[in-house]
């Protein structure tokens, strides 16, 4: 990989690529202790405007390209996948009580639970609050709503397009359960080569074990893998780099449904509360053992004493040091950078980072998340989603973990505004070689328009598309398109989970929607096929997917010209497809890079090793199998 360019620093001659000195106040030390939390936002807002206005600054010294930008493709770009055997429906609950979960659950996992190559669909639910059971009506009772498994038995054969089919396997699975459900994630925890679930819960959490034929064993007592409190999101990460995946859970707040609390609107009707009245919890952070079991290194690591009211997380090497580091979304509360400053042991330096705050130093309401290099700079920026009134964030990287607020010269501020964001994807909808953002959007306090008009869940939002305008010399800007991208994102609902992945292996990333209180959607991604791409599964040695390694496209001449992570975490309670897709329309439309023995990629893996891989075929998905690449070359 080539170094990461360097935003200027307002002037200064360089940014450090190590931009925390050590001699800053740690967490938990004393002099950490007698900073007034007053002073640190402030301090914060001032570190956070003085990069903002240098990072805009220097985008505005940089003129756009000469011409029009490419042509979009025509719309529309998704269209809503019906029937198929696809058939979930959300239940939150909402009985007239008003419990937060209510209005903050629902999430899903897409990941390939029997191994035929597919991506199948776990999703989550919710259910009753306080109740074993519910009756019918007719003095009859059923038992409450269950999570969902749905294998995906995809049709390749024959001419024209792949044909999408679903099956109802919960029963058969395994996976049934009553609790109420928020999130999931997803990864091969015991290394055996088959995924293995994670369901974050309102109560107990859950550790499903693939047998290695999609069904599966509830092992959460046995592995040590339990939260008992409320949780939101997880990710699988080797943060040691031993070849295990590890488990980080993310909690919200303390919630009894005994004790619920009392809001209302200013009209005097109920309402939900904002989480303010709730006391946040801290996180959770387990070892992996290697033997099937956890350990709860969470206060060895140094994350015992944050209780931040977490909604979303995601671990990746933020400061490219060559460690995993771990992002928090905290809802009303300054977010966390846990950079990993020696092997096991994280620091929290958000607020020194530029990424705790926003520009104006306020902290948001931060649910969603993603971490990808939108701008083609060779490391990693992040993408956060808030409440209507605030905007959504771009925290863009300098290359050495330091932050600026770009969401303005992003174009990204006032077209969010309105909306109040929950599940994000950072993907190329359109295969240009740019990477696009996808929002689901839902309010979660009562929108007075629509309980004027007399609306029974007066909370939902249309969800939006943004286009990155990479493509005619502005990367990591962005237009709004959800226009473009069709009725599906004209529709409006109280979406919360979004998991992103190509179910239909055409080489396009489609969308699956978790809707409160309503049926869940499959947008099929319409446009991106048309275009050449290059699609990677990134496997360690024993076949199980590389979660954490980040892969780069290479260039004839060896250079790097886009990055991508290979994750399941991110978004909001769900998580996505492992695999690499890499648009190549960039090349197609003119570059002209690429090479008649295919294409050469770049892999470097989580335990810091790397590798190049060659002679890639574009139009299909080809695994890249750990310690069979060549070694770089010498630059």
């Amino acid at each position: 990989m080539t170094s990461p360019a360097v935003l200027p620093n307002n002037g200064a001659d360089s940014v450090s690529s190590r931009p925390f000195p050590d001699r800053l106040p740690r967490r938990g030390s004393a002099a950490s202790a007698r900073l007034p939390s007053a002073v640190a936002l402030l301090l914060a807002a001032l570190v956070a405007a003085l990069v903002a206005g240098g990072a805009a600054a220097a985008e505005s010294a940089v003129p756009p390209a000469a011409g029009s930008p490419p042509a979009a493709p025509p719309g529309p770009w998704f269209e809503e996948l019906t029937g198929a055997g696809f058939d979930f429906h959300h239940d939150n609950g909402a009985a007239g009580s008003y419990h937060l979960p209510e209005i903050t659950c629902g999430g899903a996992a897409l990941a390939d639970v029997d191994g035929d190559g597919d991506l199948d669909l776990f999703l989550v639910q919710g259910g009753p609050l306080g109740q074993t059971e519910k009756g019918d009506g007719n003095g009859k009772t059923a038992p409450p709503p269950s999570d969902r498994l749905f294998r995906n038995d995809l049709s390749r054969g024959g001419e024209g397009a792949p044909r999408l089919r679903f099956t109802d396997v919960t029963a058969a699975s395994g996976v049934a359960d009553a609790a109420y459900g928020c999130g999931a994630a997803a990864g091969d925890y015991d290394g055996d080569g088959d995924v293995d679930l994670y369901v974050t819960n309102l109560g107990p959490n859950r550790l499903l074990r693939n047998r290695g034929d999609g069904s599966f064993d509830d092992v959460t007592a046995a592995a040590g893998a339990d939260d008992p409190r409320w949780s939101t999101s997880a990710t699988f990460t080797d943060y040691d780099g031993d070849g295990h995946l590890d488990l980080y859970v993310v909690n919200y707040v303390v919630f009894d449904p005994a004790r619920q609390k009392a809001c209302r609107t200013a009209s005097g009707a109920p309402d939900y509360c904002n989480p303010d009245g709730y006391r946040g919890v801290p996180n959770r952070l387990l070892h992996n053992r290697g033997d099937g079991t956890f350990e709860d290194v969470t206060a060895a690591a140094g994350l015992a004493d944050a209780r931040g009211k977490s909604l979303g997380t995601v671990a990746a090497d933020l400061d490219g040091d060559g460690r995993t580091d771990l992002y928090v979304t905290n809802d009303g509360q300054a977010n966390e950078l846990w950079l990993q400053r020696r092997p096991g042991r994280f620091e929290d330096v958000a607020l020194y980072a530029g990424c705790a705050v926003n520009a104006r130093g306020q902290a948001e309401a931060s649910m969603g998340v993603v971490a990808e290099d939108d701008d083609g700079d060779g490391d990693l920026d992040l993408f956060l989603t808030h409440l209507s009134g605030e905007t959504h964030t771009l925290y863009r990287n300098d290359g050495g973990g330091g932050f600026s607020d770009a969401s303005i010269a992003a174009g990204l501020a006032a077209a969010s505004l309105a909306s109040t964001g929950w599940g994000v994807a950072w993907s190329d909808v359109d295969n240009d070689g740019w990477l696009d953002l996808a929002v689901v959007d839902g309010a979660v306090r009562s929108l007075p328009a629509l309980a004027d008009a007399g609306d029974p869940f007066p909370f939902h939002q249309s969800d939006q598309v943004f286009r990155n305008r990479g493509g005619d010399g502005q990367p990591g800007r962005y237009a709004e398109a959800s226009a473009e991208a069709g009725p599906a994102f004209a529709r409006s609902a109280v979406s919360r989970g979004l998991a992103a992945g190509d179910l239909d292996d055409d080489g396009d990333v489609d969308l699956l929607i978790v809707d409160s209180g309503a049926a869940a959607r499959i947008l099929l991604n319409r446009v991106g096929q048309d275009r050449p791409w290059l699609g990677l599964r990134v496997v360690g040695a024993a076949g199980s997917d590389a979660l954490g390694a980040l892969v780069s496209l290479l260039d004839a001449a060896g250079r790097v010209r886009a990055v991508r992570r290979a994750a399941s975490d991110g978004s909001f309670a769900a998580a996505r497809d492992p695999r690499v897709v890499f648009g190549l329309g960039a090349a197609s439309d003119g570059g002209g890079d690429a090479e008649e023995s295919g294409y050469s990629v770049e892999v470097l893996w989580p335990d810091g090793r790397r590798e190049r891989f060659g002679g890639l075929a574009a139009g299909r998905y080809t695994t890249l199998r750990r310690g069979d690449g060549a070694p770089p070359a010498e630059s």
